[in-house]
C-alpha cells in the first residue's frame, strides 16, 4: 500500500530561527512555534502518514536543527545551503548526527535581492553538486520567474526540479493566462514536477470553495499530468486559509476523475519517488 505523503510542510522554533516574515496581526494563526507533535496531529487530520519538511529561511543552522528532529512523521528534509559556496561541506554539516534524510535543497529565490539569482554561474555550479548527490532542487518562485526556472531546468537536465505552489497562480478572479502559459513552458521540461500546494494560504478562511481552485488545478493537471504532481498542504501556512484538512478535501474533490492509482500517486507515491523516500 502506498504511504500517504504531504510533500510540503514547515516547522519552526522562533526562539532559534526567527521567522520575521510572520506578521502577528495579519497572520495570527501561525504566529507561534510549530513542532513535530503539531505535525503529527495535522497529518492525522488529513489521513496521511508522513511529510517532507521544507526550510523556512535561508539559514544553514535552521536546516541543521530540522535534520535532528526525530519523528516518524518526518519523511525527509528539503534543506537550505548556500549554492553559491561549497555545497558538499554544508551538506555534511546538516547530515552529521541527523535523524532525517536530506532529500532536496531550496533557496527562497522569490525574495532574493538578486532578481537573477537562479541564472548566476556559481549557483549553477552548486546545482551540479546536487545532481551528483542525487538531491532535488525545489523552486519557490513568482510567476515572473517561471521563464528563468524553465531555462534553469533545461541547463540541468539531469537534476530533478520540484516547483512549489504551482509557481504562484493568481488568486481566483484574476487573469491567469500569463501564468498558465509560463507553467506549460516549464512543464515541457521532463525533469520538472510540481507541488499542488499553497493555493489557499493567501485566501481568507471560509472565502473559498473547491470550485474556486478548479482552474489552476485543471491547468496543472493538463500541463504535468497526474504522474508529475505532488500534494502539499503548505502547513502551517494552510491555517491562514482555513486549515490543511479543508484544502486536502478540496483537492480530492477536484481530482475525483483520476484513477485510484493516479490519486495515490498525487497524495504520496509521486513524492516518494521524486524525493527517494523510504
Amino acid at each position: 500500500m502506498t504511504a500517504g505523503i504531504d510533500a510540503h510542510v514547515h516547522l519552526w522554533d522562533r526562539a532559534v530561527d526567527p521567522q520575521e516574515w510572520i506578521d502577528a496581526e495579519t497572520m495570527a494563526p501561525i504566529a507561534r512555534d510549530f513542532g513535530a507533535s503539531d505535525l503529527s496531529e495535522m497529518l492525522a487530520s488529513t489521513g496521511l502518514d508522513g511529510a517532507v519538511v521544507v526550510q523556512s529561511s535561508n539559514s544553514l543552522e535552521e536546516s541543521i536543527r530540522l535534520a535532528k528532529l526525530d519523528s516518524s512523521a518526518i519523511a525527509g528534509l528539503v534543506a537550505w545551503v548556500d549554492l553559491a559556496a561549497e555545497v558538499g561541506p554544508q551538506l555534511d554539516r546538516i547530515r552529521k548526527n541527523a535523524a532525517v534524510p536530506v532529500v532536496g535543497v531550496r533557496h527562497l529565490a522569490h525574495i532574493d535581492p538578486d532578481p537573477q539569482w537562479m541564472m548566476r554561474e556559481e549557483v549553477g555550479a552548486g546545482l551540479t553538486v546536487l545532481e551528483r548527490e542525487g538531491l532535488c532542487f525545489d523552486l519557490v518562485v513568482r510567476e515572473w520567474q517561471l521563464p528563468q526556472a524553465t531555462r534553469l531546468a533545461a541547463r540541468h537536465g539531469g537534476l530533478r526540479f520540484v516547483l512549489d505552489h504551482l509557481g504562484g497562480p493568481p488568486e481566483p478572479g484574476q487573469d491567469r493566462s500569463m501564468w498558465a502559459s509560463r507553467l506549460r513552458d516549464l512543464a515541457r521540461q521532463p525533469n520538472v514536477v510540481a507541488k499542488v500546494s499553497g493555493l489557499t494560504s493567501g485566501l481568507a478562511p471560509g472565502s473559498w470553495r473547491a470550485a474556486d481552485l478548479a482552474a489552476p488545478v485543471t491547468i496543472a493537471l493538463g500541463s504535468f499530468g497526474p504522474g508529475r504532481l505532488l500534494y502539499g498542504s503548505d502547513w502551517p501556512l494552510a491555517e491562514l486559509g482555513g486549515g490543511a484538512a479543508p484544502w486536502k478535501s478540496a483537492l480530492e474533490a477536484l481530482l475525483d476523475g483520476l484513477s485510484v492509482s493516479e490519486r495515490a500517486g498525487v497524495f504520496g507515491g509521486n513524492a516518494a519517488d521524486v524525493y527517494s523516500l523510504f
